[in-house]
């Protein structure tokens, strides 16, 4: 018999949480999501683009080095409005964030025109106001964006 899950649940009046399966193409559902709170909070169409971007390449990173690309894994997306500030928290099943390239490197890479793959953490930071990463599996906080 297969498991249902409810894939959006209202935690309170300012916290909604979208849980994912490990599908590319499922990230779509966080994007919008994010996209309809953001627009809910007032947030200008501009900034909502930039946030559905942010949040489609943390799910797709949680999605493919997180959960390792496992069918049964989650990706648990949290969005939360508070004190005028949208904070949005990618959790996924692995083992936590190691080894995040610095801008540096990643600016070198784009100045040589090396950028086949690597850039979702460099394009995340740009377009939201910080990105946060735990290396504690329990903490996988991903993209927050005030």
């Amino acid at each position: 018999m297969t498991e249902k899950r409810e894939m959006v649940k209202l935690l309170d009046e300012r916290t909604i949480q979208v849980s994912l399966p490990t599908r590319i193409g499922y990230e779509r559902i966080a994007m919008e999501c994010s996209a309809s709170f953001a627009r809910m909070v007032g947030f200008v169409q501009e900034r909502i683009e930039d946030l559905k971007t942010a949040v489609s390449e943390a799910c797709l990173n949680a999605m493919e080095h997180g959960n390792k690309g496992r069918s049964e894994a989650r990706v648990v997306v949290t969005l939360n409005f508070n004190e005028n500030v949208l904070n949005i928290y990618v959790k996924d099943e692995g083992d936590g964030v190691h080894g995040i390239p610095e801008d540096m490197v990643v600016q070198e890479r784009l100045e040589k025109l090396d950028i086949e793959r690597g850039l979702s953490i460099y394009l995340m930071k740009r377009l939201v106001d910080q990105v946060d990463f735990n290396d504690r599996k329990e903490e996988d906080r991903v993209v927050k964006c005030p």
